[in-house]
């Protein structure tokens, strides 16, 4: 299990056992916990909780420091909100808000009373259900949308999608020993796709180079290291391609990257893979429109 954070938030006047308890919980089963990282408060100061290094500041200025854990928590981080009794109160209220516009995972662990915000099926998690499942199955729970609430859901999605999306894809070659043979290209099979091959790659975090997010989906993918090569293109992402989300603009930037071995072992992202000569794949492989584009210009590369 890796790269999994959070950020706790609530009442720290009225619940701070109930979130220290949290944080305990997610610590023990292995997830980094940004925030709260001090354990007990010293002083009250204008209705809010403080730790000692706290006392005298500015809240407004405390409640930014807080929130700027938000930025570190990575793909797989999320926010976590202790709300007994459904209780969130005006703090936490402001920071569901302000997680949930920067597209941060939100879990609480109790249904919302006092707060209209539409929040996804699956979302209400006791501390411990949450960090069960995500040792037993290595990712967040994924959200589930109830029969009744898809127009509110598309709501909240029109309002809280990024404006634009940045992604790294990588058509990954593998040159055989003999030096005069021709270079394979790594395809992966996908149900993001319908099942049709893509090539490898994913979203840039925040914060992150274009080249290491290509190296690190390779590795996270397929296990492989390797060295970028070539630039191949830049474009915007294909409206009829079947992956197209209305008011987000996709951005897909495509190198090549070169490995020196064929050992591939897939993550839970794809199904299957194959190696091919560029020009037999792109004659008798079903591979996704924004792929193929790839690998058609990768093949009038000069060798």
């Amino acid at each position: 299990m890796g790269g999994f954070r959070c950020v706790i938030h609530g009442s720290f006047s009225k619940y701070f056992a109930e979130i220290r308890r949290a944080a305990e919980i997610f610590t023990a089963a292995g997830i980094e916990v940004l925030a709260p990282q001090q354990n007990e408060l010293a002083a009250q100061q204008d209705g809010f909780a403080l730790f000692e290094n706290e006392i005298g500041q500015d809240p407004r200025f405390i409640e930014l420091l807080y929130l700027n854990n938000l930025k570190y928590l990575g793909e797989n981080g999320f926010s976590y909100f202790v709300n007994p009794g459904g209780y969130l109160g005006k703090s936490a209220s402001y920071e569901l808000g302000i997680a949930q516009i920067t597209n941060t995972r939100c879990f609480f662990s109790h249904k919302l009373l006092d707060h209209p915000a539409y929040v996804h099926s699956k979302s209400i998690l006791s501390p411990e259900a949450l960090a069960e499942y995500i040792t037993v199955r290595g990712e967040l729970p994924p959200p589930s949308v109830k029969q009744n609430e898809r127009y509110i859901h598309k709501l909240w999605e029109d309002l809280m999608v990024p404006g634009s999306v940045i992604a790294a894809g990588a058509i990954i070659e593998h040159q055989p020993s003999k030096s005069r043979a021709e270079k394979e290209v790594l395809l992966v099979k996908t149900h993001k796709w319908g099942g049709r091959y893509s090539i490898v790659g994913g979203k840039v975090r925040r914060g992150e180079k274009l080249r290491d997010a290509l190296l690190r989906e390779v590795k996270e993918e397929t296990r492989l290291t390797g060295e970028v090569g070539a630039h191949l293109c830049t474009f915007d992402q294909i409206k009829n391609s079947g992956y197209y989300q209305k008011g987000i603009q996709h951005v897909f930037v495509d190198n090549v990257v070169k490995v020196k071995s064929k050992r591939v072992v897939l993550n839970e992202e794809a199904q299957d893979y194959i190696w091919a000569l560029p020009s037999e794949a792109l004659t008798h492989v079903d591979i996704e429109p924004n792929a193929r584009t790839t690998l058609e210009l990768y093949s009038q590369l000069k060798p």
